[in-house]
């Protein structure tokens, strides 16, 4: 089983975006079984709250649901319970590390670092933008999963 943690600052809108585009993914592949997928955020400020309303409906306009999500934060244990953890952008990736302890292991990356374009996905909590945000993830997961 392939295990693999989304992790953004809130894990309210950009890493439960990926985590449930990248169920979707695996499932429309035939591929569900064989992945273990959820998501975190670096901070504690959104711990509880379910996916930020412009992000759900952004994830049902692809016919995605979302239902159940509690924000959570990031643990220590986490480094050994998954085979992946992807961050959204470099400053997740910053405090991946910090909670984590490091990366030995080298699970640690960025979405779109699958991708031809690596870099950070577009954080719509400030630009508003979630259309962008979409594209990010959706291109990250799509790499991701061929990647794999």
């Amino acid at each position: 089983m392939i295990r693999i943690l989304f992790v953004c600052h809130g894990n309210i809108c950009r890493s439960p975006m990926g985590e449930f585009r990248m169920k979707d993914l695996v499932e429309r592949a035939g591929r569900g079984a064989e992945f273990l997928i959820a998501s975190a955020a670096t901070s504690r400020e959104e711990i509880g709250n379910p996916v930020y309303p412009p992000a759900r409906r952004k994830l049902a306009e692809h016919g995605i649901g979302c239902e159940g999500h509690a924000a959570r934060q990031l643990v220590r244990a986490d480094y050994d319970a998954f085979d992946l953890l992807i961050g959204m952008d470099s400053a997740n990736l910053r405090n991946m590390r910090r909670i984590c302890g490091g990366d030995p292991e080298g699970k640690m990356r960025l979405l779109l670092d699958f991708t031809d374009r690596p870099g950070d996905v577009a954080d719509p909590w400030y630009t508003g933008d979630f259309d962008a945000t979409w594209r990010d993830v959706d291109e990250g997961c799509r790499a991701l999963l061929a990647s794999l």
